[in-house]
């Protein structure tokens, strides 16, 4: 007998030892290593495409740890939605197909009862699986709340230890933490609601089909051996679906969590080019604000009838009280805004009709705020121009007297001078030193447009007296615009404009506006070399 089917052996042995092994290598080949490693960079990579692609209001909005959250749970997520949905798709169709053919082999009633069951199956997944969602979207959101909270201390953390608040702070934590607890109960319930009605489903089937096949057996219509064969299937098919119920509540948990990520993520770009837009061409830097009103979408604040021209290659001075619109100004010819009336023009061109980095690239800002990045002192000034040569930005960091203190820095990681890493926001720099590195930034972009945010206000005076000297050498062809507080740093300036409510008030030299007596001369006055005040929005750096 076993030599008349050695071939069914011989089959059945390289099915078991070679196929089987075989197939099951590819399939965790393939989702090991050309799905999920492919999926999640992808997914990743255009999230944050498209959230770096949001205006500032988008990001002034919401935690930062918040955003980045959301960006890595969206991402991974989706990847196991992908790699779960091809695992538990491929093989429980295999088997629900094979099992349905086998048990028609013994009956056709057998396999009617089958898809009976497996219709109730089908319903009870529908009518839980929103219910996992929408519980799972809430717990991501709470879950995400958490990092906000915390990274949001800890990036403040020099505050929260100034102002010893580390209570404080750990009770915000501790009621993000608690909203997350719930949510997670929330999900926790009735996910188990859910396994547990799928479960007493499942050992519905053996007794189904047993039960059926035994009364088929009484009829003459069955056999020992079909009793057995239905009872392994039934058995077989039962532990699967406990299997198959979990990882659908998995991907189902995860979409919730996609779902949640995808509403903070890709709402639509509040500034975007216009589909027209074409990219600015080298400009001389002669700048038009045309009647521009701005209010934040607001009644009042902002500015007003704003009409001014500055020629190429002119130097202004922008002065006024805290809210007077200096800095709206400059963040609307940064088109970090649009006009809600009026434009604004550079060399002629409307900025709503060129792209936003060509706009950008053409304008070099160095703020009160610096922006350092956790990154070395070389990165952080080669972010002015990204392909700049070492001996470049060392010429760069020269020319803002930065050159000789980066030689003597050290990080915890033992990289010295231009290597070495700055720290979170630039934390172990003092304020003059970032300063100083946010103006090596600004010289290597050598834009033609400059635009100077209190530039100089965190420097000692004798640093300030030579990085001035420095800046002098760097504005010498440039358009400029100089907001200041101290009014002896503009001075000097071709022109100088007050601002008082959002509106230009007065304009001229320094003598001139003197000499008229009016609200720059009352500055002058009696600020006896201190300052006016400051500006309550500050302008992120380029």
């Amino acid at each position: 007998m076993l030599v008349g089917n050695w071939p069914l052996l011989l089959g059945a042995v390289v099915f078991f030892v070679v196929l089987r092994p075989l197939a099951f290598g590819a399939s965790s080949a393939a989702n090991a290593i050309v799905v999920a490693p492919n999926v999640a960079p992808l997914v990743h990579s255009r999230l944050n495409r498209w959230t770096l692609g949001q205006d500032v209001t988008f990001f002034d909005n919401d935690f930062a740890g918040r955003i980045a959250q959301k960006q890595m749970q969206t991402a991974t997520a989706l990847t196991d939605v992908t790699s779960e949905t091809i695992n538990t798709v491929a093989f429980a169709l295999a088997s629900i197909v094979a099992s349905a053919l086998l048990l028609f082999a013994i009956s056709g009633w057998m396999s009617v009862g089958l898809l009976v069951w497996l219709a109730v199956y089908v319903w009870l997944i529908r009518a839980f699986l929103p219910r996992v969602r929408a519980r799972s979207g809430a717990r991501a959101g709470a879950r995400a709340m958490v990092s906000g909270q915390i990274v949001d201390a800890i990036t403040n953390i020099k505050t929260v230890k100034l102002f010893a608040t580390a209570e404080h702070e750990d009770r915000a934590a501790l009621g993000a933490m608690e909203v997350f607890r719930e949510r997670a109960i929330d999900f926790g319930v009735v996910s188990a609601w859910f396994r547990l009605a799928l479960m007493t489903l499942a050992g519905v089937l053996p007794v189904l089909m047993i039960g059926g096949t035994l009364w088929l057996w009484t009829l003459g219509l069955a056999t020992p051996g079909d009793i057995a064969a239905a009872g392994a299937i039934s058995i077989r098919l039962a532990q699967m679906t406990g299997w198959v119920s979990f990882t659908l509540m998995m991907i189902y948990a995860n979409l919730g969590e996609v779902e949640d990520g995808m509403k903070t993520l890709t709402p639509p770009h509040g500034l975007t080019d216009a589909p027209d837009a074409v990219a600015l061409p080298p400009v001389s830097g002669a700048v038009r604000f045309e009647r521009v009103d701005f209010a934040y979408g607001r009644r009042t604040g902002g500015v007003e009838g704003i009409d001014l021209t500055i020629a190429a290659g002119e130097k202004i001075g922008i002065v006024g009280a805290s809210g007077a619109g200096k800095s709206t100004l400059v963040a609307l010819l940064l088109r970090l805004y649009d006009p809600e009336a009026g434009r604004v023009t550079i060399d002629g061109h409307d900025l709503r009709g060129v792209t936003q980095e060509s706009l950008r690239s053409q304008i070099g800002m160095v703020t009160q705020e610096t922006a350092m990045f956790n990154r070395s002192a070389l990165d952080n000034i080669r972010y002015g121009r990204p392909g700049a040569t070492q001996s470049e930005v060392e010429a760069a960091a020269r020319a803002a007297e930065a050159h000789d203190f980066i030689g003597g820095l050290r990080d915890h990681m033992g990289r010295t001078g231009y290597a070495a890493h700055l720290g979170e926001r630039g934390v172990r720099l003092s304020g003059g030193q970032r300063q100083r590195i946010a103006l090596a930034r600004a010289f290597l972009k050598d834009a033609p447009i400059l635009v100077l945010d209190e530039a100089t206000s965190a420097l000692d005076s004798e640093v300030e007296a030579q990085v001035q000297a420095a800046l002098h050498r760097l504005m010498g062809h440039k358009t400029v615009l100089a907001i200041a507080h101290r009014l002896s740093t503009i001075a000097e300036m071709d022109r100088i404009v007050v601002m008082g409510d959002g509106r230009v008030v007065e304009q001229g030299t320094h003598a001139d506006l003197l000499a008229r007596g009016g609200l720059y001369a009352r500055y002058w006055d009696r600020q006896s070399g201190g300052f006016i005040g400051t500006d309550d929005q500050p302008v992120p750096a380029c």
